[in-house]
């Protein structure tokens, strides 16, 4: 086998799909995307995909090893995500050649069905806990929300502390579920170790990077401050970079399989984590094909813990998670579970026709650029 070709696809609302073609009539997908940054990721597509051409597609973590490490400038957002598209659509060849889910060449699942979670919206503490009670009668058992509706200094006001906490109180005066709090980047260490204390009354399932990856080396005088189980890794892009923080005392690591170099790369990060004590929760605000990796890396960890998927996640506008499938019902969420994809590769079908039409369109999605009262750039 060897592969004959590749397309690349820049589909509405803002994601990549890339589908690599072989010899033998065997094609595999992949989101290979950075939000925001979706043409800039093509182009590293494409010169990745110059080596790979007539190669054998089944020597996957040799294609790995040389796309990560063959070049003297390493890593980053750009070529992991590069990276992590080719990574995913190489695992689904290798599936669909042997008839098998890519789990099973993982070492076979270790649970029947992974545990989801859910986006909850809204610009006012009682919208949120409206969004909450009906994604609960929806059948969700978790739900994630930001903990504040806009920027923050480095140091909030008392105002501006009550809001967040305000928040959080909210949903849960509304739900019995498990919440998750998404800090965005937003907080300074100083903030950080000010809000958290507040929100564990109402126990959180976790608090979303608090910190801004490039204050990773603090990530311990949060967790020390608080009892919130921090979780933290959307924005790492590899082992290495994961090291140290697991070392913090973070609770859950949150790598993302279209950043994090792909399947290959984010089951060597959840063993990494496995032995810090940490648990797994993927990072994915994508689409389907992201989804569906992400889903081959749960069912075959034993430290995963919950998954994160993209409806209601409030970005997707023009097409949304289940529009490029065949048959959406590989994603039915039960009682906040999905079941094992059963079918070969990633486990869902693309509709081709679909894609090829969304991709006549295209996007141009760029992520806001948020500013502080004094005119000065905020964080998103």
């Amino acid at each position: 086998m060897k592969i004959s070709g590749f397309e690349l696809f820049l589909v509405a609302p803002r994601w990549v799909f890339l589908r690599v073609d072989t010899d033998e009539g065997v094609s595999g997908w992949g989101e290979p995307v950075v939000e925001g940054r979706a043409e800039t990721v093509a182009a590293c597509v494409r010169t990745l995909m110059e080596g790979l051409a007539g190669a054998d597609p089944r020597r996957v973590e040799d294609h790995w090893q040389v796309m990560a490490k063959g070049g003297f400038y390493r890593g980053g957002p750009v070529l992991s995500s590069a990276l992590s598209g080719i990574d995913q659509a190489l695992w689904d060849i290798k599936g669909k050649a042997l008839g098998v889910p890519v789990y099973e060449l993982l070492g076979g699942p270790v649970r029947e069905r992974a545990r989801v979670y859910t986006w909850i919206r809204g610009s006012s503490p009682e919208e949120l806990a409206e969004d909450a009670r009906a994604k609960a009668e929806a059948g969700f058992t978790a739900v994630k929300f930001l903990a504040c509706e806009g920027p923050l200094p480095a140091l909030p006001s008392a105002a501006e502390v009550r809001a967040v906490a305000e928040r959080v109180q909210a949903v849960r005066q509304a739900v019995e579920l498990d919440i998750g709090v998404d800090l965005h980047g937003r907080f300074s260490t100083a903030a950080a170790r000010r809000v958290l204390p507040l929100l564990e009354e109402y126990l959180p399932l976790f608090a979303e990077e608090p910190l801004l990856p490039e204050f990773s080396r603090d990530l311990g005088l949060v967790v020390r401050s608080t009892s919130v189980p921090i979780a933290t890794g959307e924005r790492l892009y590899s082992r290495w970079d994961f090291r140290d923080v697991l070392a913090t005392g973070i609770a859950l690591a949150q790598p993302d399989v279209s950043h994090a170099g792909g399947i290959s790369e984010v089951r060597r990060i959840a063993a990494l984590a496995e032995a810090h004590d940490v648990a797994l929760a993927p990072h994915c605000p994508l689409g389907p094909i992201a989804l569906a990796a992400s889903l081959q890396v749960d069912f075959a960890t034993p430290n995963f813990l919950i998954q994160e998927q993209s409806l209601g996640i409030g970005y997707n506008t023009g097409a949304d998670l289940l529009d490029y499938l065949l048959d959406p019902a590989v994603f039915a969420f039960r009682d906040g579970f999905v079941a094992a994809p059963s079918g070969p590769g990633l486990g869902v079908e693309v509709d081709e026709r679909a894609v090829r039409q969304a991709a006549k369109r295209g996007h141009t999605w760029r992520n806001p650029i948020l500013r502080h009262p004094d005119g000065s750039l905020a964080e998103w």
